[in-house]
C-alpha cells in the first residue's frame, strides 16, 4: 500500500539495534546508510523502511507500523527477539479474531515509543 515509510528516532543506534533484531526473522536488514539515515530492505534490496535521526518537529508522536510475517513461527521468533532486547512487549503473540480469523500478531514498543507489530494472516 505504501512505497516507503520513514521514522525519525531520538537515538538512531538504539533504533538500529532494535529493528535489526526484530525484523531479522523477516529477512529485513539495513541496505543503505547515509550518515544519520538508514534504509532497511527485504530480499529485493530496495529500502522501504527508513530510520533517521530526529531533525525536525518537536516532540515525537507515536506511530503504528505493522510488518507482514510469513507464518506464526516467525511472529514467535520476533517476540523472542523483543524479549532478548529487553524491549516492551505490548501484546504477546496471539490470534486476534476481532480483526479476522487467522490474524496472529505480536505488538511491541521501539526505543522511541512507537507501536510496532508483526502479523501473519494465515
Amino acid at each position: 500500500m505504501f512505497d516507503h515509510l520513514s521514522v525519525q528516532c531520538d537515538n538512531l543506534d538504539a533504533s538500529r539495534r532494535f529493528y535489526e533484531a526484530v525484523l531479522g526473522p523477516l529477512g529485513i536488514k539495513v541496505a543503505m546508510e547515509f550518515g544519520d539515515v538508514l534504509g532497511l530492505s527485504g530480499a529485493d534490496g530496495v529500502p522501504k523502511f527508513w530510520l533517521g535521526k530526529q531533525t525536525t518537529g518537536g516532540v515525537q508522536r507515536e506511530i503504528h507500523v505493522a510488518f507482514t510475517a510469513p507464518d506464526r513461527a516467525t511472529v514467535d521468533q520476533i517476540h523472542d527477539a523483543v524479549q532478548e532486547l529487553g524491549a516492551e512487549v505490548l501484546h504477546a503473540p496471539k490470534e486476534w479474531p476481532e480483526y479476522h480469523p487467522g490474524y496472529y500478531a505480536v505488538f511491541m514498543r521501539d526505543p522511541d515509543g512507537n507501536n510496532v507489530e508483526a502479523v501473519t494472516h494465515s
